[in-house]
């Protein structure tokens, strides 16, 4: 019996059983750009029968988001709304709309404003199977119009293959969308975005910040936040009701880089743009950096410069030696758990 589950019968079966899978997840993202594009459609004719298109179209969304988040949750903000509309703008033909093109690539292409760019950008997305980041590089980097004013175009092809290489769209893919997961109202699974070190990492980090005290409160690990474009994930964030300010944390693997710091950077900004009240103070980061030589701990700008809150972030935030030495506690603990 063992002979059988290893020869090609069982292959067979494991394909036919991968292979609907993979179709199922196909299936539920295309049902969802359907809908969204039926949505964009309707919209864009309630418009059209208002006498103010402008303002009465802004009144339009705003109502529709707040019923809808109430009956649906998530997944409809105005912003969302208002990408739906523009999706119908700008492809009113649903015909041609590709079931191999997921809501994201579809957000990246109707920014395109040259048609024939992004009816380019849309061939070449399905045939070299490119996932959302792929298709952000080549638009990015002007891949159509450097194939376009180029003698030479299999240079550029070459680069541009070389470049998306590792980002091919893999099905699977597909159901970690968090857009795909706010249209089918299922909780994101956080341990999609940790690999088991970082995750037990993040444990230790998150109890020693609850077990020290000194005003800290867990809000939320690999928070979701959406920009236009693009989505991000932060691994911690806590708040503290001393200090009155949000402090979120990433943990990076390796050396520091200069990368590593703007993107803290950019996540303190993004907090308090997007989820600060404005009688909190700014949001404060720390950038945990491990490797094997070396912890490195870096607390991002702050915007603030005050006395008051800058004596007050010195005494109740843990310092940068007490946070190398529970990071390099917590590693070497771990370390001796996977060598037993």
């Amino acid at each position: 019996m063992d002979k059988v589950t290893t020869n090609d019968f069982y292959n067979d079966i494991k394909n036919i059983l991968q292979s609907a899978k993979d179709n199922a997840y196909k299936q539920v993202n295309f049902i969802m750009v359907e809908a969204y594009w039926c949505v964009g459609k309707k919209i864009v004719e309630q418009e059209q029968s208002g006498e103010d298109r402008a303002k009465y179209g802004k009144a339009i969304i705003k109502e529709l988001s707040k019923k809808l988040t109430k009956d649906f949750s998530k997944g409809f903000s105005e912003r969302n709304l208002r990408n739906m509309r523009q999706f119908y703008i700008v492809f009113p033909i649903w015909q041609t709309v590709s079931a191999k093109l997921s809501w994201s690539h579809y957000q990246l292409l109707m920014r395109v404003e040259n048609q024939k760019a992004r009816e380019y950008y849309i061939e070449e997305a399905i045939n070299s199977n490119w996932s959302v980041r792929a298709l952000e590089r080549q638009i990015g980097s002007f891949y159509y119009e450097r194939i376009i004013s180029s003698k030479d175009k299999t240079i550029v092809k070459y680069e541009a293959d070389e470049k998306t290489k590792d980002l091919k769209l893999k099905p699977k893919d597909i159901i970690k969308d968090p857009y795909v997961l706010e249209f089918l109202e299922l909780k994101d699974n956080i341990s999609f975005r940790e690999d088991e070190l970082e995750s037990a990492l993040m444990d230790k980090i998150q109890d020693f910040l609850l077990e020290l005290g000194r005003g800290f409160a867990f809000v939320a690990r690999q928070k979701h936040i959406r920009t236009e474009l693009s989505d991000f994930y932060i691994d911690l964030v806590f708040y503290n009701y001393i200090l009155k300010c949000f402090v979120i944390i990433e943990l990076k693997r390796g050396k520091l880089t200069h990368q590593d710091i703007g993107q803290l950077d950019m996540y303190v900004n993004m907090y308090d743009d997007l989820e600060k009240p404005q009688s909190d103070n700014p949001t404060i980061g720390i950038l945990l950096c491990t490797s094997k030589d070396d912890t490195v701990v870096k607390y991002s700008s702050i915007k603030d410069k005050e006395n008051l809150f800058v004596s007050k972030y010195q005494m109740y935030l843990p310092s940068e030696d007490e946070l190398k030495q529970e990071i390099e506690k917590d590693i070497m603990e771990l370390e001796l758990k996977c060598k037993y």
